[in-house]
């Protein structure tokens, strides 16, 4: 395939690209790690385009963060526009509008026929961290409960629940207290000669004796839950698994929170992936996508529940700026007027294809996964040991990159390639940025006979 929108120009990263790098790697610490060693000069859409004049199609969209892709139009006039009136005034100190008008519409949008209210915040991690503050408060308990394999974030807090080790917790101890983790289905890797109905209903036994060995159910404020587990895998969970936590928590008095951060607004063709499985959460975490790229994050809940704080007790200096706020009530407007939803749903129908089409050649693909346009495949050794191939993967993101696709990993074992490219990319950027993907695994897999290739299938069912 000829390219039409990726443009190498120069080897990556580029010569501009390596003379900054030189100056990061100085003055930056290395804990802040970087996918890809270029640096950019401008993007629009869902192509990058670095210093050194090389251009990009972007599968990772800053993580999650670019539904509606990089610089949209419409954003960048709302922020010129904003920051020609006012840049910020401090929420807790001279209110505007635009924060009452992003709380209205999200509470409008969100599940649940019951009085909600919205409170804003300036990341993801700080939204689960409020979320839990709120919780507490209202039911009068201490504990936490979250998932095996879950992410939410990398504060004292959230770094306690999330569940990866490396590279987020190691050293960073003592941990949080009155936080505990429970199991989360993973389809792809339960027992051979399992069903996944079988698997499923082990998983909610296992959770139901989780409140038996290792927290009582009355002690707990909140279950946080990710609908899809991002960090984690892009790992899907049955829907009777969801509904099932649900009920033991209306059961025993225990707040649901939806962690929606990678999840929310429009990337599983819905607003929040919850409505996925028929389920309705007591507080919703969001942003990434939210702010288009403008930090801005939120706790959406019961109106009874989010009351239950006193003046002062949440919020911060930052919280919810008036940029952010601008930002994210652009981004409802785009994801309606451009019918993103669906579009979701198109673009992860046919990036699961293509992946069922490369399993057909590659036996190192175990397993393709997703909803709506959160799609991953899982890279192994081969699909009889399923172990995971974490260098194998390092090798395609890398292949990617070098080739003009900024792609991204993820999962508990660093073996699973997931898609986040922008909902807005044009039908001729996904399949020359899919086509990249495929000559990628070719550079890595036949080139080298210790990798399997030639499978058939693969485990998407």
């Amino acid at each position: 395939m000829e390219k039409k929108y990726v443009k190498l120009q120069t080897e990556i990263p580029g010569p501009k690209s390596k003379e900054i790098l030189e100056r990061r790697n100085k003055f930056v610490p290395k804990g802040i790690s970087n996918n890809c060693h270029s640096f950019v000069k401008k993007a629009q859409g869902a192509v990058v385009e670095d210093v050194d004049g090389n251009r990009y199609i972007d599968f990772a969209g800053a993580i999650g963060t670019l539904n509606v892709g990089h610089s949209h139009p419409r954003v960048v006039r709302a922020l010129q526009e904003q920051a020609s009136q006012y840049v910020h005034t401090g929420f807790n100190v001279m209110m505007y509008e635009s924060y009452i008008n992003l709380a209205e519409r999200l509470c409008g949008l969100a599940p649940g026929d019951f009085d909600k209210q919205a409170a804003f915040f300036n990341s993801g991690a700080e939204a689960v961290e409020n979320a839990v503050k709120i919780a507490r408060r209202y039911t009068k308990r201490q504990g936490i409960v979250s998932f095996t394999r879950g992410f939410h974030g990398r504060t004292l807090m959230t770094m306690t629940m999330t569940s990866k080790v490396k590279p987020y917790k190691f050293g960073f101890g003592p941990f949080a207290p009155e936080v505990y983790k429970a199991p989360y289905p993973y389809v792809y890797r339960r027992p051979d000669g399992m069903s996944e109905e079988q698997y499923t209903q082990m998983i909610m036994e296992q959770f139901e004796q989780f409140l038996l060995a290792e927290v009582a159910p009355e002690t707990i404020a909140a279950v946080v839950m990710e609908p899809v587990q991002g960090e984690g895998g892009f790992i899907v969970p049955d829907a009777a698994f969801v509904k099932r936590v649900r009920e033991i928590c209306t059961q025993y008095g225990i707040l649901f929170i939806a962690d929606e951060i990678q999840t929310g607004f429009a990337r599983t063709g819905k607003y929040f992936a919850i409505d996925h499985f028929d389920v309705v959460p007591d507080l919703i975490t969001i942003s990434k996508s939210m702010g288009a790229g403008v930090p801005i994050s939120g706790v959406i809940g019961r109106a009874e529940i989010m009351d239950a704080v006193e003046a002062g007790e949440i919020g911060g200096t930052y919280s919810g700026s008036p940029l952010g706020c601008r930002a994210a009530l652009t981004v409802l407007d785009i994801i309606d007027s451009e019918n993103l939803n669906d579009r979701a749903d198109k673009l992860g129908a046919r990036v699961i294809e293509k992946m069922d089409l490369l399993g057909a050649r590659f036996n190192c693909i175990g397993d393709v996964r997703g909803l709506g346009a959160m799609c991953a495949m899982e890279i192994v050794k081969d699909r009889q040991s399923k172990t995971p191939d974490k260098e194998a993967v390092g090798k395609i993101v890398k292949a990617a990159g070098e080739r003009g696709l900024m792609l991204l990993s993820a999962g508990l074992y660093g073996n699973v390639i997931r898609i986040l490219m922008p909902l807005t990319i044009t039908d001729d950027q996904l399949e020359e940025g899919l086509q990249i993907l495929e000559e990628a695994m070719e550079s890595v897999y036949l080139k080298d006979p210790v990798l399997s290739v030639g499978g058939k299938g693969n485990g998407h069912a």
